[in-house]
């Protein structure tokens, strides 16, 4: 009876104790169809296995995983600086994909408020690092380049790449003009505390102000209006998020009714909030190693190519950083979702003007770094002209193919400016000239 006995016990946690697991993962699934069967702890190196593996095979740029470890090679053994700029340029375009998809993952499990200050949070985390780490290294002209850079990118060639993408698949496509019409106000607010450190500072360098005395000023001005800007941007936030939320739900686009073949079933989630988090964490160090070596490259970069740094942090990085924000636009624009495009394309440009260039100003302001919102003249006039663009053309709350076009044109316009840019315009010569 005891060896009978033991043969029972032993049965029953080799088998029954499976057999009754999987019975109430079959009850709890059809008593909930948003239940997730419990993994048994034996098998979690394989679910732990198969969970990277559904990561990695979502998504074709991952292939570009491979440059990771070469980019962290080639900065740890110093190589040229050639090869290590340009493989930890394509190491970070998989993990802004990884990072954004993490995101995502993890802000599903939430609810929207939380979840909408997740993806504001970690939606531009690739800049925000990139910026960091130029900002400890004292290069301030990279910071301001890639975050006038990323407003660009986002309002002019992703938001571009939509209208133009939807537009050929669509005679028309219509959104919610009502948020068009607030992010616009938003941008213009936006462009404003640009403008406003760019003439003061053309005003006072027309004075009997001495240059040290100037920059002072103009450090001022900018770290009080971080701090209104940071104030405006949780504002927003929960603008959008809790008291007007019924404003931004999404306007049906006729087309895409009429054709029916876009319905789509509700997202499966690949990953549980633990192991997003995971992936969360370690992408983002991944991303904080090859972003060290990218911006250790750049002076010499600049040496050899004799590209400036304000081509390189305005049109480079910011490709690399909004890589998957670009892929994810384009696709749902396809789709037939405007609203939900014109919320990544405008509405991560707000997240750098309101939130990650006003947070990077504070953090220079702690770390003793001269960062501030006074830019170029040339750079603020861009940054008017392109927002006045953006700003006419979704006012109507249509778009179109030829509408993309003057998106992208203009894009390219100032691209080819920025590229015949000096890095050493002295303004305040120009103006005591």
């Amino acid at each position: 009876m005891t060896g009978l006995s033991s043969s029972r016990n032993g049965s029953f946690e080799d088998g029954e104790r499976e057999a009754l697991i999987n019975e109430t993962n079959r009850t709890n699934a059809s008593l909930n169809p948003q239940h997730k069967p419990r993994v048994h702890w034996t098998r979690w190196p394989s679910e732990a296995i198969r969970l990277t593996w559904s990561t990695l095979v979502r998504d074709y740029v991952n292939v570009l995983l491979v440059f990771v470890p070469l980019g962290i090679i080639s900065g740890a053994l110093n190589w040229d600086s050639t090869a290590v700029f340009v493989l930890n340029f394509f190491a970070i375009v998989p993990l802004a994909s990884l990072l954004s998809f993490a995101t995502e993952e993890l802000a599903a499990t939430m609810g929207q408020a939380l979840g909408g200050l997740m993806n504001a949070t970690f939606g531009n985390a690739v800049e925000l690092i990139v910026s960091i780490i130029a900002l400890k290294d004292n290069q301030i002209r990279v910071v301001q380049a890639s975050m006038l850079g990323s407003i660009l990118s986002n309002i002019l060639l992703v938001l571009g790449c939509c209208f133009f993408v939807g537009g050929l698949r669509y005679s028309e496509q219509t959104f919610n003009s009502t948020v068009a019409s607030t992010m616009s106000s938003l941008m213009t607010v936006a462009s404003a505390s640009l403008i406003i450190p760019a003439t003061l500072y053309a005003s006072l360098s027309s004075s009997d102000n001495n240059a040290k005395q100037t920059d002072k000023n103009i450090l001022l001005l900018s770290h009080g209006t971080a701090i209104i800007l940071l104030i405006l941007y949780v504002m927003y936030l929960y603008f959008q998020l809790k008291s007007h939320a019924a404003l931004f739900e999404e306007v049906p686009n006729e087309d895409m009714e009429n054709q029916g073949d876009l319905v789509e079933a509700e997202e499966d989630h690949i990953l549980s909030p633990v192991a997003a988090t995971i992936a969360l964490i370690l992408v983002t160090i991944l991303v904080a190693i090859c972003a060290d070596y990218l911006v250790g490259s750049i002076d010499s970069i600049v040496e050899k190519t004799g590209m400036s740094r304000t081509f390189i942090g305005l049109i480079l990085i910011p490709i690399v950083g909004n890589a998957a924000e670009h892929v994810t636009a384009v696709v749902v624009a396809w789709k037939g979702k405007m609203d939900l495009a014109i919320g990544v394309a405008i509405g991560s440009s707000l997240q750098i003007a309101l939130f990650v260039t006003p947070f990077l100003v504070i953090l220079g302001w702690i770390m003793d770094r001269p960062m501030s919102l006074h830019f170029h003249i040339f750079e603020t006039v861009a940054f008017f002209i392109s927002g006045l663009v953006v700003t006419f053309l979704i006012q109507d709350g249509k778009s179109n193919y030829l509408e993309g076009g003057l998106c992208l044109g203009m894009y390219m316009i100032l691209a080819l400016a920025f590229y015949v840019y000096p890095d050493d315009v002295d303004e305040g010569a120009m103006f005591h000239a």
